[in-house]
């Protein structure tokens, strides 16, 4: 899935070509490569590194790849955007923050919602005290995407994804928008975990994600789920409000329901992802309203590039973030950079891993960054 968005998004900047793909092996390469109208294409990473057109390379892998890959970008001198999970462990995450650092490469992680208009608005809006001192957050994110128990993704394998699951892999975009609105971090949590298939029917052949393909019995095994279906997380953030969000991949009907709330002294604010169009702002005194991306900050309408009525969604959230980077690379680095970075990527590990120690002691856990 992430592959192509990357492509299409870089394209639409009209100032970056897309020169070369790697897979697998060299008839997968050239499969997608050919798909794609992308004119070069290699076997593996590493014959990849050493095509001379190549400035950045973008990692979409799953999830146990990216720790070894950045390695090997970083080392070759590349400028690296690299989808989340950044890595598996904190460990291997503050290794790659140090690594990029010291190589002075820019580097970005796929937390694309920070960069759609009206998420950017309501920062704009805290920053300018319009909000208020901040009482509460509070939201969800909610999908369907493995609802029954013959639903299967490689994201369930935790050699592949990591020791947690719904949390690491939509929980950390919720994370990552509220503390980027904020303006603070998350410095502790309750995690309140469940696994609600203990048990799944894991298909024979590989099936792609999103895919919805019915299988014959014959072509399923039975096996053992480890990792959360569902969570609830208290959390306090470094001003000292308090907030709880939910993520489910077993809700019916919910197919990428990401909402939060953010409530405030002097209003509320409310954005739901499959509503990208509208912020909801909550008052006391007069009529709540729903601002659309008309009446938008300045700064903020740097991200919108449609008039108001054309609706702007998850491509466009992507094609602002590799925009950011790619105009940062042409800066040098120099200055600071307008897009999530690897510091934040391993911030978002470092919750994660806070959440799965509490949930197993069933108490509150500092976050350690």
């Amino acid at each position: 899935m992430m592959g192509p968005i990357h492509a299409e998004a870089v394209r639409r900047l009209g100032s970056v070509d897309v020169v070369a793909l790697a897979e697998a092996d060299d008839d997968l390469a050239k499969k997608k490569a050919r798909e794609m109208g992308i004119p070069n294409s290699y076997g593996s990473l590493a014959k990849m590194l050493r095509d001379a057109e190549l400035d950045s390379v973008h990692i979409c892998s799953p999830n146990h790849l990216h720790y070894k890959m950045v390695k090997q970008v970083i080392a070759a001198r590349k400028h690296v955007v690299c989808e989340k999970p950044l890595a598996l462990t904190t460990k291997e995450s503050r290794e790659l923050v140090r690594l990029a650092k010291r190589a002075g490469v820019c580097n970005a992680v796929g937390f694309n919602y920070r960069m759609y208009p009206l998420v950017q608005q309501a920062k704009r809006m805290v920053e300018t005290k319009q909000v208020g001192e901040i009482f509460n957050v509070h939201g969800s994110y909610l999908q369907d995407w493995l609802y029954l128990e013959s639903d299967w993704n490689w994201r369930l394998e935790p050699r592949r994804a990591g020791a947690s699951r719904a949390v690491a892999d939509v929980g950390s975009h919720w994370c990552d928008l509220i503390q980027f609105i904020t303006g603070e971090h998350i410095v502790r949590v309750l995690g309140d975990l469940r696994t609600i298939h203990k048990t799944r029917m894991k298909p024979k052949v590989e099936v792609a994600t999103y895919a919805g393909k019915k299988l014959r019995p014959s072509q399923y095994k039975k096996v053992r789920i480890n990792t959360e279906d569902y969570a609830s997380v208290l959390v306090e953030l470094s001003g000292g409000a308090h907030g709880v969000f939910t993520v489910s991949q077993v809700s019916a009907g919910r197919k990428n329901r990401m909402w939060y709330e953010i409530d405030g002294s002097k209003c509320a604010l409310a954005w739901d992802e499959e509503r990208p169009e509208e912020l909801w702002i909550g008052r006391r005194e007069r009529p709540s309203e729903i601002m659309l991306k008309d009446g938008l900050d300045a700064k903020a309408a740097e991200y919108a590039h449609f008039p108001g009525g054309h609706p702007e969604g998850y491509p466009d959230g992507v094609r602002n973030l590799v925009g950011n980077f790619y105009a940062h690379v042409r800066k040098g680095g120099r200055g600071k950079a307008s897009y999530p970075c690897f510091q934040d990527g391993h911030n978002e590990n470092a919750i994660c891993e806070a959440v799965l120690k509490s949930a197993k002691k069933a108490r509150w856990t500092d976050v350690k960054y």
